[in-house]
């Protein structure tokens, strides 16, 4: 058990095995954390070097493994994965972060991501998008990842998020024409969170763009410090789970899997 407020003492089950079915995590492939124009999209002004927060991508990446599945790591552009280099601190790196780093296989993956276009997104049993600031200026931008997600989410694919990663619903449609995250349970990086973290710049708050969609936002927040909080929302439905923060990674994926068994039953 660890004694850092910032990470989950939540443990993966590791009873549940998938042999043979696929898994896919989606990061950013934004590396900086600049500053635009909200009228042209153009960079105003660089930022410092950002990216993927690491546990985000490595905590649903290992539980899936862990399950059985064969796991795919895919970003907006595909090639090398930006990472945040702070969530790989000695201090801030999670049990799965130090995996990954003594992993050949996966930093491969990482260094040679897929790219979202070329992947048929229905080939995938689940599908979870990591955040990290990266994901802010990419995921709900990309309409090829909408056009993705909805397919998915109409082919009753499981679909999940943490942190950032939910703004990636953003833009994707249901069958029937209205917002994917329309009336459905999820939750998301909070606008007070980014607020107490001090990074105002990113174009794309997960909170404000998904409650603009129509969301059932549901989030945490018992502690005065907001990055301490976790919270992880499991919409049965419409086959959803998402976690509120970087906390939540191990949680969302472990409570995929379980809906993934019970719809498969």
């Amino acid at each position: 058990m660890n004694i850092f407020p910032f990470k989950s003492n939540y443990k993966a089950s590791n009873k549940i095995k998938f042999k043979g079915q696929k898994a896919l995590v989606i990061t950013t492939s934004y590396g900086s954390l600049d500053s635009i124009d909200p009228n042209t999209n153009a960079v105003v002004k660089k930022g410092k070097a950002t990216g993927v927060y690491a546990s985000e991508m490595t905590d649903p990446y290992y539980v899936f493994l862990d399950a059985g599945m064969d796991v795919d790591v895919a970003s907006i552009k595909g090639g090398k994965i930006p990472i945040e280099k702070a969530s790989l601190s000695r201090l801030m790196r999670t049990e799965y972060d130090s995996r990954f780093l003594k992993d050949p296989v996966f930093q491969q993956k990482a260094n040679n991501s897929l790219k979202i276009n070329d992947l048929d997104f229905l080939d995938y049993s689940i599908i979870f998008m990591a955040g990290g600031w990266g994901a802010a200026y990419d995921l709900a931008q990309s309409d090829i990842l909408s056009q993705k997600l909805s397919q998915a989410y109409a082919a009753k694919k499981i679909l999940g998020g943490v942190c950032h990663g939910p703004v990636g619903f953003v833009g994707a449609v249901k069958p029937d024409g209205s917002p994917l995250a329309q009336g459905v349970r999820m939750t998301a990086v909070t606008d007070r969170q980014v607020k107490q973290l001090g990074i105002k710049l990113t174009p794309k708050h997960p909170e404000t763009e998904l409650r603009k969609e129509g969301v059932d936002f549901r989030f945490c927040s018992d502690r005065l410090v907001e990055f301490f909080n976790t919270h992880v929302e499991v919409d049965e439905k419409h086959r959803i789970v998402t976690g509120q923060n970087q906390k939540g990674g191990i949680e969302a994926s472990d409570k995929a899997l379980e809906l993934l068994q019970a719809v498969s039953a």
